[in-house]
């Protein structure tokens, strides 16, 4: 009795080894058709991980591997196609290039993954700290009361101020794309430029003695009808700060020679004066009268840095403008 349940036993053993010997072989048979696939995968912040997969889908291969797809960030090969032959995966944050990338991998595929991941540059972001300029502004205030005779004068002089400026700036290839302003701190205020309008102080004499020593031309020329125009008026003697330009682009940014009053400026005939001198304004200068005008010069044009103390003298040439200098001269004006 002992011996045949000792029997039962050792062939319940044979039937259940026999049967794991052909589960295992099974397995086997299994696993021999299944190809196990070595695949890198590159997340968004360059860190790399290899897995080993039975799957060729990406989207199951990224599942299998727990990684989940932000909405900014682009997958190549796309989650709905098979792993190239490279057998690599690239995560990357949404940028042109990325789009780029994944359009040229769908037009062309015979560009292989190490062209695309070569084409893509990096976009760097840095915090910078830098200081820049506030300009001043420059404030006019009218004090003259309606005069026509003015003179502007500078009551403060203006000076930039400074500001810190915290940016967020973005580069690619070392150039800037973007530009945040995150904060901004002033160091220094701008101090404004005050100009004050003020009254022209014309001093006005009279100069019967003088003129009538005054040898007017006798012949024909321009000097002896400039003199003409005023004769019977009683000038005004003023002290001018007294220069020369010609119609080079140096002296007044233009070479036409066409004066504000609209006609071409004339040599020792024509001066520049101050808003203070009505255009046709007649002026002698004694200390010209040896000119080839005899001293006497008509207002015909304007200039930037001309005020009202200053005149400025045509002259042919540059060289002859620079050789004239800067002089106080006496002059008659005939308002």
């Amino acid at each position: 009795m002992i011996k045949s349940e000792m029997a039962s036993i050792s062939v319940r053993k044979i039937i259940l080894l026999s049967l794991a010997l052909m589960f295992l072989l099974g397995v086997g048979v299994i696993a021999s058709g299944t190809n196990i696939n070595s695949v890198k995968i590159i997340l968004s912040n360059n860190y790399e991980l290899n897995v080993l997969t039975n799957k060729t889908k990406v989207e199951d291969i990224l599942e299998e591997s727990h990684i989940v797809v932000l909405p900014e960030e682009n997958v190549v090969p796309d989650l709905e196609s098979d792993i190239s032959e490279t057998k690599k995966i690239v995560i990357s944050k949404t940028l042109q290039e990325g789009i780029t990338a994944i359009k040229l991998s769908q037009e062309d595929a015979k560009v292989s993954m190490e062209q695309l991941l070569g084409d893509y540059t990096p976009v760097v972001e840095r915090i910078i700290v830098e200081q820049v300029p506030i300009p001043f502004e420059t404030i006019t205030k009218d004090v003259s009361g309606g005069s026509q005779n003015t003179i502007n004068k500078v009551i403060t002089e203006g000076k930039d101020g400074v500001k810190e400026v915290t940016a967020k700036v973005k580069y690619q290839n070392d150039i800037e794309i973007d530009r945040t302003i995150i904060n901004e701190v002033v160091i220094t205020e701008p101090i404004n430029k005050i100009v004050q309008v003020d009254k022209s102080s014309v001093t006005s004499r009279s100069q019967t003695s003088r003129v009538a020593n005054i040898s007017l031309p006798t012949t024909t020329t321009n000097s002896s009808s400039i003199a003409k125009s005023v004769a019977g008026k009683t000038p005004v003697v003023r002290k001018f700060n007294t220069s020369a330009y010609c119609s080079c682009a140096k002296c007044c940014g233009k070479t036409n020679g066409i004066t504000s009053s609209g006609k071409k400026a004339t040599t020792w005939c024509t001066v520049a004066a101050g808003n203070a001198y009505p255009i046709g304004t007649v002026i002698y200068i004694p200390a010209l009268k040896n000119k080839p005008n005899g001293g006497w010069f008509i207002v015909q044009d304007r200039g930037g840095a001309i005020s009202n103390g200053k005149l400025d003298i045509y002259m042919g040439t540059h060289n002859q403008a620079l050789q004239f200098g800067r002089k106080t001269l006496e002059c008659y004006v005939y308002m």
